[in-house]
């Protein structure tokens, strides 16, 4: 089992738009419920089935298996919740560490966010400038929330 530790924050500005070039994503959901999260992503001409188990504080089990593109286009379109989340996604190196910049699409419009992953829950990281409020813990920000919570509904 791998384990995914995760801090995610909300980005400020445009600087980090020239720092990486965008690939665009969909991925859906056969299950959005905590702790038996199952997830549906193409990226690019990649495609990934991630199953994610309860999480506790940024850290939570993930199993993630390559699947082939016609398999993970099918499940899109035909098992996936709908609508699908899509974004465009920014993959910046910073140091030791490659931050992922995601700009939603759809009802989600408008949302830009920042995540990296960690070795450990205490790692010590460079906070690039165009990091803004650290939402970690704020459940509305996780992608398979903004599937039944889309963030056009509760953003200020």
């Amino acid at each position: 089992m791998g384990i995914e530790i995760e801090r995610k924050f909300l980005v400020v500005g445009d600087e980090w738009r020239q720092q990486g070039a965008a690939t665009y994503l969909r991925q859906g959901y056969i299950s959005a419920e905590p702790g038996r999260i199952v997830r549906v992503r193409i990226d690019g001409d990649a495609a990934m089935l991630t199953i994610k188990g309860l999480s506790t504080g940024i850290a939570c089990g993930e199993w993630e298996y390559a699947i082939p593109l016609a398999d993970a286009q099918a499940l899109l379109d035909q098992v996936c919740q709908q609508p699908l989340i899509e974004k465009n996604r920014y993959r910046i190196p910073a140091g030791d560490l490659v931050w992922e910049v995601d700009e939603f699409f759809g009802d989600n419009a408008g949302l830009v966010v920042a995540e990296v992953e960690l070795q450990s829950e205490d790692q010590v990281f460079e906070r690039p400038a165009w990091l803004g409020e650290e939402v970690s813990h704020d459940r509305r920000y996780a992608n398979a929330n903004l599937l039944k919570h889309p963030y056009c509904l509760w953003a200020k």
